[in-house]
């Protein structure tokens, strides 16, 4: 079977989780709102928007090269597209922590957490000067022919 895998990185999560206008204080930030972004290895510069460019392309980089194709391969899928939801969150030390995934197939989100929770350690984000975590939504798309 012929598969074709396309990754897509969004870096969305809901505002509900963090508000600004909020009296309870919470270390941890969604990404649209942080004021710096975790710095992934081998990623420079000092606006969000070049650090953010970069992140996406290395970490669609990371999960597309160590994404089991085998795992799809044996599902035997028919010809369509797939996605699987993951959610992360890179913590105050810059780890990436909490990884849950969502799919049709809990082979696939075994396969996507397994990958993610191989993400390199980063710089950790920060918000008003401190570290903070980042919570990230990584949807990866697939197709299969």
């Amino acid at each position: 079977m012929k598969y074709k895998i396309l990754l897509i990185f969004l870096l969305v999560f809901s505002t509900s989780i963090f508000s600004q206008n909020d009296e309870k204080k919470t270390d941890d930030v969604p990404f649209a709102i942080i004021e710096k972004v975790p710095v992934y290895p081998g990623c420079g510069g000092e606006d969000n928007k070049t650090l953010k460019k970069c992140m996406s392309e290395k970490i669609t980089a990371h999960v597309s090269g160590k994404f089991k194709k085998k795992v799809i391969t044996k599902l035997n899928l028919s010809p369509g597209s797939y996605r699987i939801s993951v959610q992360f969150k890179i913590d105050k030390q810059g780890e990436v922590v909490n990884v849950r995934a969502r799919s049709d197939y809990p082979e696939l989100e075994k396969e996507a957490i397994r990958v993610v929770k191989t993400i390199p350690k980063m710089e950790p984000g920060k918000q008003k000067g401190k570290n903070v975590g980042v919570l990230y939504s990584l949807p990866i798309l697939f197709k299969t022919k």
